[in-house]
This record gives C-alpha cells, structure tokens and sequence, in this order.
C-alpha cells in the first residue's frame, strides 16, 4: 500500500466505525504501542472532522502482558501506565497496524480490562494477514493480505518511520 491508499483506507474504516456505532459520543480510541498509536490518532481526527466533536484518544502498552516474555528479553523493562482515557462504559475501539496470530490482541485485551470495563470493545486493523492462532477477528479491517509464514508485514507511518507504506516482505533462509 502506498501513502494514499492508507489514508484512503484510513478515511473508510472512520466512516465506518461512525456508521457502525451511530456516530462517536461513547467512543473511544485506543491505540496498541506502537503503530496502532497513530492510527488512533489520524482516525480519531477524521471521524471528529465527520461528526463534528472530538473523540478521545489512548496508548496502550502491553508489553507486560505478552506470553512470550522470555523470548523477548532477560528482563524486560516494564512500567504500567495510564492510557489516557476513561473506558469505564465506553465503545472502545483497539487498534493495530498487523493482525497475525492473534496473540498481541489477547494480551492487549488483558491489559485493558485492568484500566476498567468498557461497555464494548471493537478491533480494528490496517492489515489481516491471516495464520491465527486464537479465535480473534478484527470487526474493522484496512485490507486482508494471505501471507505464507514465511513472509512478514512491514507497516511503515510517518508518525515513527518517517515513511508511509505497507510493504509485503519474504523472509530468507
């Protein structure tokens, strides 16, 4: 994808989360650290732009709660911190660049459900590429791209990379 078919994309998932959940007053934003961060953002600027009202936003990071901890780092730095927003009640809406086995989803599940309890929670993802390892499904997706395991999703955005472009990339031996 190039830079304007993501914000293309970026334009159509907003309309939808407006339609989906008639408009934006319960919503909230949330974004996994680090590429769904600025997702959140841009989408909650459109969706405002659409409905005329701010919606907030939030981080999350769920490096903590990741089951593949030990595969990470000796001992990896944690800090729990706050997200940014009230989800007490709310319609969140957690977004990642790259839905792939499911697990980074879990894990953030797990980590938001310690800052409350939303009223509901929804998944959005840039990219599905398939190979799930846990009964997760994203309610709003960008694009669905069939990978072989061999292959990753190089998400780049401005906001962190200086770049804007989702690359299909084949492994090497």
């Amino acid at each position: 994808m190039s830079g304007s078919e993501i914000e293309r994309t970026l334009v159509r998932l907003a309309h939808e989360i407006v339609e989906r959940n008639n408009g934006s007053s319960n919503l909230g934003l949330v974004g996994i650290k680090r590429r769904g961060v600025p997702l959140a953002q841009r989408i909650a600027t459109l969706i405002s732009n659409i409905e005329k009202q701010p919606v907030e936003t939030g981080v999350l990071d769920i490096s903590f709660y990741r089951d593949d901890l030990t595969t990470r780092d000796v001992r990896p730095v944690v800090e729990k911190r706050d997200i940014g927003l009230d989800i007490e009640g709310r319609d969140i809406i957690l977004m990642d660049d790259v839905l792939y086995t499911g697990r980074t989803i879990r894990a953030a599940l797990d980590a938001l459900f310690d800052h409350g309890r939303p009223k509901s929670v929804q998944l959005l993802v840039l990219i599905d590429r398939g190979h799930r390892e846990l009964p997760i499904e994203a309610r709003y997706v960008g694009r669905i791209v069939p990978t072989s395991r061999r292959e990753i999703i190089e998400v780049k955005l401005r906001e962190i990379d200086d770049d804007e472009q989702v690359l299909l990339v084949e492994l090497l031996d």
